[in-house]
């Protein structure tokens, strides 16, 4: 169990109430919990998964130490049809079942992730081999933190982007959104569109109106 807020005293009041009925340890400030790495400072609190990465780096078993500086190359369209299918597609279950979990903090793999996520039910050598290099980018940026400062406005700051037509099987396009509260990063997602949009800015008012629900249930 974890208890949150600003008055110490209550806190107390609360954790002295929960050990009189249940048997409990107090573990104090919050350090690690479900592979996610918390760590306070003057200034704010930093999260991270880096052992969860360790770990997830170790199961893949990779054969070199390679890194790349991007998850996923430019203008990539990946299809079911690329390559060969895989003998054993559970590894790539796995690996990519694990890269969904990792987006709870690190939203500069939720593009890659959303696409690779795509093929689970019948992946290729080509969908491997894209889901290697996201793991080699991570090792690569396995430090990578989520900053959330201490003081910051409480004003809303939002950001989408569009592809149009990016998914050649289908030809819908892709929303992509980013929400700051002050300085901090609080929500983001990468989805495909329910409909086919008929041009760019059609693709681009999707997004939006993705964003706007979003913004609309934050505030």
């Amino acid at each position: 169990m974890i208890i949150t807020g600003d008055d110490p005293e209550y806190i107390a009041f609360v954790k002295a109430r929960l050990r009189d009925q249940f048997l409990m340890t107090d573990l104090g400030p919050l350090r690690y919990f479900l592979g996610i790495d918390v760590s306070s400072t003057s200034d704010g609190f930093y999260i991270s998964q880096e052992k969860y990465i360790q770990d997830l780096l170790a199961r893949a078993a990779l054969g070199d130490e390679r890194t790349v500086e991007t998850p996923m190359e430019l203008n990539v369209n990946l299809q079911l049809t690329d390559g060969d299918p895989l003998s054993d597609p559970t590894r790539y279950r796995h690996l990519v079942g694990s890269l969904v979990y990792l987006v709870v903090t690190r939203p500069d793999i939720s593009y890659p992730v959303h696409i690779l996520s795509q093929f689970v039910s019948a992946p290729i050598t080509v969908h491997y081999s894209h889901l290697l290099r996201v793991l080699r980018y991570l090792r690569g940026t396995i430090t990578r933190r989520l900053f959330f400062p201490r003081s910051s406005s409480l004003q809303l700051q939002c950001y989408s982007d569009a592809t149009w037509a990016s998914d050649p099987s289908d030809r819908r396009s892709l929303s992509a959104y980013c929400v700051f509260l002050g300085g901090s990063l609080i929500a983001w997602k990468t989805k495909k569109q329910t409909a086919v949009s008929r041009s760019s800015v059609e693709a681009e008012l999707r997004a939006m109106a993705l964003l706007t629900a979003e913004v609309t249930w934050l505030r």
